[in-house]
């Protein structure tokens, strides 16, 4: 199912949500698609929109790195689920994330 706060392409699932403090954008990977094995990756942003990018392994991991635009942290979400960044499903609530 796809709405405005989910999206799903290519083998891999987005959910956009929000919790008191984080705006957070989470994929996963089905296992056969791209690199092999399942895999997760997440970008979160304070709530009011305007820090920089985490990208974490998963919505509640430690932080990999921080981005300032959404097309990088998107590069990096791709690497890590071994797919290109283009094939990632942006669920409309989040197109909006980064500066």
């Amino acid at each position: 199912m796809t709405d405005e706060r989910t999206a799903e392409s290519n083998g891999i699932a987005a959910t956009y949500d929000e919790t008191e403090t984080e705006r957070i954008l989470s994929f996963e990977r089905e296992a056969g698609a791209g690199a092999g094995s399942s895999a997760t990756a997440a970008i979160a942003q304070n709530v009011e929109g305007y820090a920089m990018l985490k990208v974490r392994p998963t919505a509640d991991g430690d932080e990999l790195e921080r981005y300032y635009g959404f097309d990088m942290a998107l590069d990096h979400v791709g690497e890590l689920l071994g797919v290109p960044p283009h094939d990632l499903p942006v669920p409309e609530a989040a197109e909006d994330m980064g500066m």
